[in-house]
C-alpha cells in the first residue's frame, strides 16, 4: 500500500473537515428587511426590545439551517412564511437558547388539521383504534407537525390564550431531558420548585374539570402534567394576565423560564 504524503489529508477527513466547520459556524443571518416584513405579521413579537430581537432573528437563522420546512398537501410556503415560522418556534428558546433545537430535523406543515391514526391495547388486552384530528403534533425524536390554517386564524386573534406553535414547541423543550413529563430541563433547585408547583396547579385544574367546574384556563390542560405544561406556555405568550391571574405561581415560573 503506498505511504501518504507527510501532512496529507484523505478525502475522507477533509469531508469530515468540512462539515465540522459548517457545524460550528454562525448561519447566514437573515435578510432585514424580509425579517422585520416576516416579524409584522406576527403579533406576538412586537413587544420585543431590540436586544431580544436581535437574539430570536440568530435563532431563526439556525432553525432555517437546521431544519427541513416541508409544506404538504399543496400548501405553499414562501421565503416570508418560513422566517414566520422559524420565528415563532424559537420564541419559546429566546432565554433557553439554541440547545432547545436539538433532538429533531423537520417541520411538516399541512394546510389545515391533519388526522392521526391512533391504537390502544386495554388492560383486558382488546385493540382500540381511533382517528383524530390534530392542528399540531411533536413526535419524540421527530417532526414537529403544524397545521397552517389555525396558524393563521391564531395570528388573527393573538390574545384568545392560543398558539400551536409554542405549545408543540413546549413539547420540544419537554423532551430534551429524555421524559415527557411537563418539566423540561432545570437546575435542581429550580427543578424541585417548579415540580411541586406545578403539580398544585395541575393537580387543582383537574378538581376542577372533573367537578364540572368553569377554569380560566382551557380544559385541555388538564389531560396530562405535560399538555399542563404546553397549554400554559400557549397562555404565558398570548394571554398572559389570565395566567397569572389562574395560576401565579405557575405565570412566574415561565416568566422566569420564557424571558430573556
Amino acid at each position: 500500500m503506498a505511504q501518504l504524503p507527510a501532512g496529507h489529508v484523505p478525502l475522507a477527513g477533509y469531508v469530515l473537515e468540512a462539515l465540522l466547520r459548517r457545524l460550528r459556524r454562525d448561519p447566514d443571518p437573515i435578510d432585514p428587511l424580509l425579517w422585520r416584513d416576516a416579524c409584522a405579521g406576527l403579533p406576538w413579537l412586537r413587544g420585543l426590545g431590540q436586544e431580544a430581537d436581535a437574539v430570536l432573528a440568530a435563532l431563526a437563522a439556525r432553525f432555517l439551517t437546521q431544519k427541513t420546512i416541508t409544506a404538504l398537501g399543496g400548501l405553499e410556503l414562501g421565503a416570508r412564511e418560513q422566517v414566520q415560522l422559524a420565528a415563532l418556534c424559537c420564541l419559546p428558546l429566546l432565554r433557553f437558547g439554541a440547545e432547545g433545537l436539538h433532538g429533531w430535523s423537520q417541520l411538516l406543515v399541512y394546510p389545515d388539521a391533519f388526522r392521526v391514526d391512533r391504537s390502544h391495547v386495554d388492560a383486558a388486552g382488546v385493540m382500540h383504534e381511533w382517528e383524530d384530528e390534530l392542528i399540531g403534533e411533536a413526535w419524540d425524536a421527530g417532526p414537529l407537525i403544524l397545521s397552517w390554517a389555525d396558524i393563521q386564524a391564531e395570528i388573527a386573534e393573538p390574545d384568545a390564550g392560543y398558539c400551536v406553535v409554542v405549545h408543540e414547541m413546549a413539547h420540544k423543550i419537554d423532551l430534551l431531558d429524555g421524559v415527557l413529563d411537563g418539566t423540561p430541563p432545570l437546575p435542581r433547585a429550580w427543578q424541585r420548585e417548579w415540580a411541586r408547583d406545578f403539580q398544585q396547579a395541575y393537580d387543582a385544574l383537574v378538581r376542577d374539570v372533573d367537578a364540572g367546574r368553569r377554569t380560566l384556563v382551557d380544559e385541555y390542560a388538564a389531560e396530562a402534567p405535560e399538555e399542563f405544561f404546553a397549554v400554559c406556555t400557549e397562555y404565558h405568550f398570548s394571554d398572559p394576565a389570565t395566567l397569572r391571574r389562574a395560576m401565579p405561581k405557575v405565570a412566574a415560573h415561565l416568566a422566569r423560564f420564557y424571558t430573556p
